[in-house]
């Protein structure tokens, strides 16, 4: 067995060994990398310069600047801001989760981070209006994939940076593609929840008065969110200069080209000693989980690419005279995948496949527009980050339900999820 057939087996028992209890794919990743680098008579160095400090940036920036948006109490105001609006009218209620999730990922917020947001604001409504857990928490999560995709996202970010990387040849238009792609998906599921739910009765009818349009905490899944928020007040000036940072990141970022992570981090930094918050603050709430996970999942990625893994695996898995058929297999690969671990790290771990099915005759958009759509269409299930949030944002009442609910829409999700995703944007 050569040491590209090795690491494609060792990348399978990683996945399969995130469901033992207390496995972190993340944590085990790196030293796998180390020990099949050995193997392959590769230096430790060698192997350290596979990691994405890229994807580092990135991450970290973005995350601390909206922690700091959370923390002096903009983010709150914001949402407080989308309750007023809609008064009473339960329809539109239902739709604050899906917009909310939508605005958060397509800014730049990290799914985790915008579902950790988003939930709350879900199970709360839902509480109170008398809406369907199950179809609040789908709206909620649907919104955030419809963000996903957007220039700014990590998904899109890493789906233009990939591709360049993987020599796919996408054109210029690649990211309004992308996030266009995102939207028609995440449209499409939100209309057959509403739906569903308004001819089930998953969804009340009528207007009602809100009893309590703004609530503090919802946004802040973290003890000691509300006590920040009243410690440093979100005054005028604390969020203009909150809002003026966030604005300047966008345009820099999408006008000029600049580094969004750094960006991301010069705001926060200069927010952090504007408002004199606490450093260690913003630092907790950077998920450094994620961070590890995708840096050490794209550290073995880069060693597997090094040692042919992926030239193999298309061998395999082409489909002669079909590339259709061939990116479908991918598209599978992906979300089974994704069912019960990270879909940004398995995205990222099937791009390779991508480039063999673009040499065969797919579309370079479509094909990476559908990996990442087949995985991230089925990571509304409740073995997964999302679902651990959605049910401890949940009344305790409503989790054995609503585990069950998620479990299976995940099974349906993952049986139709990456068929839909190949066919409906495989042709892009």
């Amino acid at each position: 067995m050569s040491m590209a057939d090795v690491s494609v087996v060792v990348l399978v028992a990683l996945f399969a060994a995130t469901l033992l209890p207390r496995f972190n794919l993340g944590l085990a990743a790196l030293p796998a990398a180390f020990l099949v680098g050995l193997a392959a008579d590769r230096t430790a160095e060698e192997v350290t310069a596979f990691f994405p400090s890229d994807f580092f940036v990135l991450i970290v920036g973005i995350t601390a600047l909206f922690a700091v948006a959370q923390i002096n109490g903009t983010l709150d105001w914001l949402l407080d801001g989308m309750l007023r609006l809609v008064g009473g009218r339960v329809l539109l209620v239902t739709l604050i989760p899906f917009l909310t999730g939508a605005v958060l990922t397509a800014v730049g917020t990290l799914p985790a981070a915008a579902t950790a947001i988003v939930a709350p604001i879900a199970l709360g409504l839902a509480a109170r209006y008398g809406i369907s857990p199950l179809i609040a928490a789908v709206l909620g999560i649907t919104g955030i994939i419809s963000g996903l995709l957007s220039p700014l996202a990590v998904y899109g970010t890493s789906a233009r940076q990939l591709g360049d990387k993987l020599g796919i040849g996408l054109p210029d238009s690649a990211p309004v593609s992308f996030l266009a792609g995102g939207l028609v998906a995440g449209l499409v599921v939100a209309a057959g929840c509403l739906v569903v739910g308004l001819r089930t009765g998953a969804i009340p009818r009528g207007r009602i008065t809100p009893a309590s349009p703004a609530d503090p905490t919802a946004p802040g899944s973290g003890s000691g969110t509300t006590e920040t928020v009243e410690r440093t007040g979100s005054t005028k000036a604390t969020r203009v200069l909150t809002l003026s940072c966030l604005s300047a990141v966008l345009v820099l970022s999408v006008g000029f080209d600049a580094n969004i992570g750094y960006l991301g981090l010069t705001a926060a930094v200069v927010q952090q000693l504007v408002l004199r918050l606490d450093p260690g603050e913003i630092v907790s709430r950077i998920p450094w989980n994620i961070v590890l996970l995708i840096g050490g999942l794209l550290t073995y990625v880069g060693l597997m690419q090094d040692l042919g893994a992926f030239t193999r695996i298309s061998d395999l898995l082409r489909v002669e005279g079909s590339p259709m058929l061939s990116l479908l297999v991918i598209c599978y690969i992906a979300g089974i995948t994704s069912f019960a671990a990270s879909s940004i790290a398995v995205f990222a771990t099937t791009m390779p496949l991508v480039p063999a099915v673009v040499a065969e005759g797919a579309s370079p958009v479509g094909a990476v527009l559908a990996v990442a759509l087949a995985s991230i269409l089925v990571d509304i299930n409740p073995l997964g980050i999302t679902g651990g949030l959605i049910l401890g944002a949940a009344e305790p009442d409503d989790r054995p339900g609503l585990f069950r609910n998620l479990l299976t829409y995940g099974v349906v999700a993952v049986i139709v999820g990456p068929a839909i995703a190949c066919f409906a944007f495989g042709w892009w």
